[in-house]
Formats: structure tokens, sequence, C-alpha cells
């Protein structure tokens, strides 16, 4: 089964062609550009192809890979709703999806922004570089016995959770499906005006979808505590980023950390350093001394990516032999 993989980078490569050096059912063509409208003629010839989370497989490119004999889209990320999964079911397209990739990658970098924005890591290596060894202006706070609001304790949500009660945080939960090995450890599930009003820090893992679409706006910020810290390595549009700004500027958000954004698809994974980034919503964020932006690379460790690649093998050997696979999402 020949492939193409697209949104290729030179990591990506790597571990892909490691892992497929041992599939010789797998053929595997790398393309650095990302699929869309505009580069899916590259299709042509292909029997699969294997997308990342910022390929746009919308109705109108799902229709041309039918017309061109594409059987098979394999994600190389958990998320997919930068997919038309109806259109791929009508169009007898199977998508599968690499669900669990390494949740503790994720779950660190969120901590990550925790600490970086709480101790001022980012503000103090500057410094030091400078020569100005002055803490004015870094003070930060004890993590221990803080509340910590976690939306979302899937696979991600799961792991967040049990390294900040390894914190001594008191650790609050919110989801449809809670999950009783938390509440062994100490988490509690509540509602979610509850987790609002009671989080020091609120961290998202959950999905994007109608029901959570822009969840962190001027609503749900107004029933939060004065100076909250908000962290998102989940989905960019699970926060409005304007009223965000807002609410940075009036001091109800006091720390915001974000490794997503909700219009990344034109900038991350790309190197702009010698451009104009034509977002003034994203140049004034980055702006504030008290946001912390990173290119979606919460889930970039060798862990991961090795992961990443062997599972989208597996999914594309399922298909092949017309094996019944979990990560199928349109059955």
């Amino acid at each position: 089964m020949k492939v193409a993989v697209f949104s290729c980078k030179p990591y990506d490569q790597r571990t892909l062609s490691k892992a497929v050096a041992e599939t010789p059912l797998i053929e595997l063509s790398y393309f650095e550009s990302r699929l869309s409208s505009e580069t899916m003629t590259l299709t042509n010839g292909f029997d699969a192809v294997s997308c990342f989370v910022n390929d746009n497989i919308d109705r109108h490119v799902i229709q041309y890979l039918a017309d061109h004999g594409i059987t098979a889209i394999a994600l190389r990320c958990a998320g997919f709703n930068n997919v038309d999964l109806s259109a791929a079911k009508a169009a007898n397209i199977k998508v599968y999806h690499v669900p669990d990739y390494s949740p503790t990658s994720v779950a660190e970098h969120a901590v990550a922004l925790i600490m970086t924005l709480n101790r001022k890591t980012h503000r103090a290596y500057h410094r030091v570089k400078e020569g100005n060894f002055a803490l004015e202006g870094l003070l930060g706070f004890n993590v221990q016995s803080r509340t910590v609001g976690c939306i979302g304790t899937g696979r991600i949500g799961q792991a967040f959770c049990r390294i900040m009660r390894g914190f001594g945080c008191r650790v609050l939960c919110y989801d449809i499906s809670p999950n009783n090995d938390l509440v062994d450890i100490g988490c509690e599930y509540t509602d979610l005006e509850t987790l609002y009003s009671d989080s020091d820090i609120l961290s998202l893992h959950c999905p994007l979808n109608a029901s959570t679409h822009h969840l962190i706006n001027k609503n749900s910020l107004s029933k939060m505590k004065d100076g909250v810290m908000i962290i998102n390595t989940s989905r960019g549009a699970l926060v409005n980023a304007q009223e965000a700004i807002d609410a940075l500027y009036t001091g109800k958000i006091g720390y915001l950390g974000l490794d997503v954004y909700e219009q990344e698809n034109s900038i991350f994974f790309e190197d702009m350093s010698s451009h104009i980034i034509q977002d003034s919503v994203f140049q004034l964020m980055l702006t504030f001394p008290n946001v912390v932006v990173t290119g979606h690379q919460g889930y970039f460790t060798q862990e991961a990516l090795d992961h990443i690649a062997t599972t989208t093998l597996d999914n594309l050997i399922a298909h092949a032999e017309e094996k019944p696979c979990l990560r199928l999402l349109n059955p």
C-alpha cells in the first residue's frame, strides 16, 4: 500500500522510516506540505494518506481523495476535528487516529507551563544572560496546597491530575465520565461552576466539540478568581483569545499558558522568524509578560514520536489486511 505522508517534518520522517523498515506491506512517501485543496493533487497514485493536526481534510478534499482511489486517512494525532468524518464515511474512506500517543508528554508540558509562569523562569533566563540578577518582579507562589481544576480526565487529564496531586494540590475535576482511579488518589469531581469558582489554576484537557468551543470566554471567566492561571495544551478553540486578552487587561487572568491557539494553522510548526505574522490578536497576546505561548510542542518527546509512528503503521497495516481496528473513527 502506497501512502502519502503530509505535514512531515524531518523528525517525523526519521521515526516513520525506522518504523516502516519492518513493514514490507507499506511504502511511505513524504511531503512537508499540509494536505488541503491546494495540495490534494499530490495524492494521485497513492492508496492512503497520513496527516497531522493542521491538515485541512474537508468535504471537498475527501471527495477528491475518493475519486482518486484513496481508501484510508491515517491521522498521526488524537484530535480529528480537522476531518469531515461524515463525508469520509459517505465516500467509504476509513479514518484512523492515534488516541494515546503519550499522555504523560502533554501532561508534563502543562506542568512546565504552570511552573514557568509561576516562577517566571522565562523572564529570569533573559535577565541573567544580561547580567541582571535582581529578583524584583520574579515573585512566585507555592503550588503546594493550591486548588487545581482539570477539565477533561481522559488519558492526558488523568496523567496531569496525578502529577498535581504529587505537588500536594487539591485537584478538582470535571468530566462527563468520572474516573474512579482519580477519586481513589484524592481528586474530587464537581460541576463546572464550582471548578471555576474554586480553582487557582485551571488546565484544559478536553476535546474540541460544539459544547467545548470557546469554553473559556467572558462568561466563564467572570465566575473565576481574580488572577486565575489558565493552561491550554488541548485544542486552541477551547479559549476565546480576544476575551482572554480582555481578561488579562483587567487582571481576571493572572497567568496564561498556551501550547495551542485557535488560528495556529497558519503559523505553528513553521519557522516564521523572518515573516510578519498576520494575526494581530496573537501578536498582542505575546506582548503580555504573564503569557507564555509554545508552538504545539506538548506532545513532542521521543517516546511520543516513536509511539505515533508505530501506531500509525499498525493502523495502516490493519487497513491493508482488512482487519478490525479499535482506532478506526468512522466504522
